[in-house]
């Protein structure tokens, strides 16, 4: 268990559930938690004994605060209950509440009060609440920027709504309180810093102080002598309302901070180097308001921010939110940075009680602030793409956190890109100007090591293992590439002493025999490469105790079904390529059960020119006709999206053999028609042919297409098609205005 000195872990599941127009946006659907209620076993099993939990008002009473049923709250609570799991219980988050009311209802506060006091009838053992999640956050959203309902843009809407939620929150705990006495108010809020330059310092501070109103409501702190208020009255706000809450208040015991990678911002009068979209500004000057660690050299982090509102309010803090959407290693780096520095916090004094994992069950549509439902999963603890739970590489670093207060990965060894960021929009030199500077306090490094693990990856030449390093460059993983001349894998002392020199922690192997027609004449040569390699690579792997993934392919299928192929099907090649690979499959599975074996199809990407997309943009561009089958259906697969999809099932410890393609099924002719649509290039040179009129040596099956029972959907093949078009337009453009001129 974790040490008494050191902060506790809570968790906590995404449960949003707003309006925006007429349509409500429910996480707790979208994860499929609403009917799952023996995931509250699965957070216990981890060793969770405090979770942030939705008991929504919205969800029990959506038409009358007379018919609230209670069914699905009973059996939640219930479990909680029997897991010995603490709640911390919300009534609200990021809403509007039912359609008989929203956050610029008078009666608000009352309604809810009511709801919260029939509540604690109820759960008489609850104790910890956060009737509402995030008020100013939430105002900001529904009254100042108009994006969530009811769409409102003005500083008094804003206000109003701000007002509404902090007078709920204490009404809600004063109806709780009646009942349960030793209730506790755990009030949560987004809290990040503003940054800029002299100019736009004046807002800077505006912001800065504006952050903090949450809290100094209910704390009682908003009289005559706040900053902020003249701007309230001059917003149409009476002075009785505030003096309600002078009267009124009722301190947190917890100060709840929810602090992200893009909670700090930075305030740019340069709106010529942002996009027109990104532009804005105060009625007084134009400036673009975008995330600080896009441009500055490096953000606050925890260990400030958490600081700062304890010495504000000298109440206990918890972070309450962390998490990151990004690729695996990133979001363990931040909840590594976050657990190390509340330890930093609490060992100088700072009273911080807990570090929350947030999004267990990840979280949807967060990319376009739920302004849309356009499929984007960011997964946490665990990936519930394809419904069921699976844990990833967070869920076993929260479990040994929850049970040593420890973990060690390689993947720690280096920091976040927050920390290694450099910008992409400003010199690197202008932060200099800055008359607010962010720093790092160095009691608050978070004891990230220098010292870095490799991870070996094999066939740096080809396709996949230049696209690996490019993607691990990217991600931040240190590692070894090796060509067929650094490396020959199918020769076991060659592996052998070169492990011994490079001593890696994993090995990926993307070397192989690739030339499927030839390797019905090179049948030799062909086992050598893909099969004996990847034998002695497990082999090695099993005997040095360290990580092995190796790839596969479609073609291990015969193509009888109609219907994809998933990763219990039966293989049954049809060439000797196919049969070098499944023997491969075979193999590692028998000397090493816990390696990854990756199967995919039909590669197309932006980083070679051999692929059959690149193939087809430079013949038909020169006007040349391209031929295409017809008749073979496959699903092709986006390189960059294989790698980023893989490396994170390979960090999440997966075994066995995973399906990896973007989600559809084309045939060739058909997807070398829709890249050309999408290019402006003249459909009419590419060619439907029969693949038998191309006269290959190795027969291929005729349907390959590939999807995983196991984890989380890759992006659609039309979504990856629009990416790599939009690579490549720019590119065609160049191209065919060069050819134009030669000819």
């Amino acid at each position: 268990m974790i040490e008494k000195n050191k902060p506790e872990i809570w968790g906590g599941i995404e449960c949003t559930l707003n309006r925006i127009g007429d349509r409500y946006c429910n996480q707790l659907e979208y994860s499929g938690h609403v009917s799952r209620p023996e995931d509250i076993e699965r957070f216990a099993e981890l060793g969770f004994k405090t979770l942030r939990y939705p008991a929504l008002w919205s969800l029990a009473a959506p038409q009358s605060l007379d018919d609230i049923d209670w069914t699905w709250i009973d059996e939640r609570f219930g479990k909680l209950r029997d897991c010995d799991i603490t709640p911390i219980t919300g009534f609200m988050h990021h809403g509007s509440g039912p359609r008989y009311t929203s956050l610029l209802d008078d009666d608000l506060p009352k309604k809810l009060a009511y709801f919260a006091g029939k509540f604690a009838e109820r759960f008489p053992w609850v104790e910890k609440f956060t009737p509402i999640n995030e008020p100013l956050t939430t105002a900001r959203f529904s009254g100042l920027y108009g994006i969530w309902y009811p769409h409102e843009k003005s500083d008094f809407a804003f206000l109003k709504m701000l007002l509404n939620q902090c007078r709920a929150i204490i009404l809600a705990m004063r109806e709780i309180m009646k009942i349960t006495p030793k209730a506790q108010l755990i009030q949560t809020e987004d809290l990040g810093k503003v940054f800029t330059t002299p100019k736009l310092q004046y807002q800077a501070d505006f912001e800065n102080e504006r952050r903090w109103l949450t809290w100094d409501l209910l704390c009682g702190n908003v009289d005559e002598k706040h900053a902020l208020w003249d701007y309230l009255l001059w917003a149409g706000i009476k002075a009785s309302e505030l003096h309600w809450f002078l009267n009124s208040s009722l301190q947190p015991e917890i100060i709840g901070v929810n602090y992200y990678v893009t909670s700090e911002r930075f305030l740019d009068r340069r709106i010529r180097k942002y996009p027109n979209e990104m532009r804005g500004g105060n009625g007084h000057h134009a400036y673009v308001d975008t995330e600080a660690v896009r441009v500055l050299k490096t953000i606050s982090g925890f260990g400030e921010i958490v600081r700062e509102a304890y010495d504000r309010y000298e109440i206990s803090v918890a972070v309450t939110e962390v998490h990151l959407g990004c690729t695996r290693e990133e979001q363990m780096r931040w909840l590594d940075e976050a657990w190390k520095t509340a330890i930093l916090l609490k060992s100088d004094g700072v009273d911080i009680r807990a570090i929350t994992s947030w999004a267990l069950l990840g979280s949807h549509h967060w990319n376009c602030l739920l302004q849309e439902e356009n499929g984007y999963y960011e997964s946490g603890a665990f990936d519930i793409g394809t419904g069921i739970l699976k844990e990833t590489a967070i869920a076993k670093m929260l479990r040994a956190l929850l049970k040593k207060g420890e973990y060690n990965h390689p993947v720690l060894k280096n920091s976040g890109w927050w920390r290694e960021h450099s910008s992409s929009f400003i010199e690197n030199n202008f932060t200099k100007k800055l008359s607010h500077q962010i720093y790092i306090d160095s009691t608050m490094n978070t004891g990230l090591s220098t010292e870095t693990q490799t991870i070996l990856i094999t066939g740096a030449s080809g396709t996949l293992g230049r696209a690996f390093k490019k993607i691990c460059d990217m991600r931040g993983l240190k590692t070894i590439f090796t060509s067929r001349e650094d490396l020959d894998i199918a020769d076991s002392q060659a592996v052998e002493k070169f492990l011994d020199e490079t001593n890696p922690w994993a090995i990926i192997n993307t070397a192989g025999y690739v030339r499927v027609d030839d390797a019905e004449t090179e049948e030799r040569t062909c086992y050598r490469e893909n099969t004996l390699g990847n034998i002695i690579l497990a082999d090695m792997a099993k005997r040095r105790s360290i990580r092995f993934m190796t790839f596969s392919s479609d073609l291990v299928f015969d193509g009888e079904q109609d219907t994809p192929y998933v990763e219990t099907d039966i293989p049954s090649p049809l060439n000797i390529y196919g049969r070098s690979k499944f023997r491969a499959e075979r193999c590692v599975t028998q000397i090493l059960p816990e390696a990854l074996i990756i199967r995919t199809s039909a590669f197309f990407g932006p980083w070679d020119n051999h692929n059959f997309l690149k193939v087809m943009i430079r013949e038909v561009s020169q006007g040349n006709l391209f031929f295409a089958a017809d008749d073979a259906i496959v699903s092709p697969t986006y390189v960059p999206d294989l790698v980023n999809a893989a490396l994170d099932a390979f960090l999440d410890e997966e075994k066995g053999i995973l399906h990896l393609a973007n989600v559809g099924e084309i045939s060739w002719y058909d997807f070398a028609q829709r890249a050309a649509q999408i290019l402006g290039l003249d459909t009419g040179l590419i060619i439907p042919r029969n693949t038998a009129d191309f006269s290959l040596r190795a027969k291929r099956p005729r349907y390959t297409v590939l999807k995983s029972e196991k984890r989380t959907l890759m992006p659609t093949l039309e979504n990856a098609l629009e990416r790599f078009t939009a690579e490549q337009k720019s590119e065609t453009k160049n191209f065919q205005k060069l050819f134009s001129q030669a000819a």
